[in-house]
């Protein structure tokens, strides 16, 4: 089977609750995956916008989450490193997770988490490095990857 992500509190394209958003607690959502493939060393994980006005919006960046961890707990703090992980420089231009908030009458935004598998440990990402410093660094090294994606409108 292949790399599945799933958030408990809403469902593959549903609308991601208010407590996870700007008008809400701004909480990042519990995830959790299943079946990763073998020879996984680490994963990474990319919320991004891209229907945001000025082009793709990036949300939340967090990279070396050990190879045997299968969820993250709600409400991750915003320190640029946690338990070991490290969370990239979002488009907020501040570490850690940063809610759906599209302009109000814009429509419906789609908020992609997606998952990468790693077949290294560690992503060679700097301190003050950007989501975009994170994909960019995974590219060659993503085994397979999982998209759970959630809707917000204001």
């Amino acid at each position: 089977m292949p790399l599945t992500l799933n958030c408990p509190d809403f469902p593959e394209g549903g609308r991601i609750p208010e407590r996870f958003t700007c008008e809400g607690d701004d909480l990042s959502p519990p995830l959790s995956w299943t079946d990763v493939p073998e020879g996984t060393r680490s994963f990474a994980l990319i919320c991004a916008d891209p229907d945001a006005p000025a082009g793709t919006w990036y949300h939340w960046g967090l990279f070396d989450i050990p190879a045997d961890q299968r969820e993250l707990r709600a409400a991750m703090p915003s320190d640029p490193k946690v338990s070991g992980m490290r969370q990239a420089v979002t488009d907020f231009k501040r570490p850690g997770y940063g809610g759906p908030c599209p302009p109000r009458g814009h429509g419906v935004h789609h908020y992609g988490f997606r998952l990468m598998a790693l077949d290294v440990a560690s992503l060679p990402v700097p301190a003050s490095g950007h989501c975009r410093d994170v994909e960019h660094a995974a590219e060659g090294h993503v085994l397979e990857a999982a998209v759970l994606t959630g809707t917000y409108s204001r």
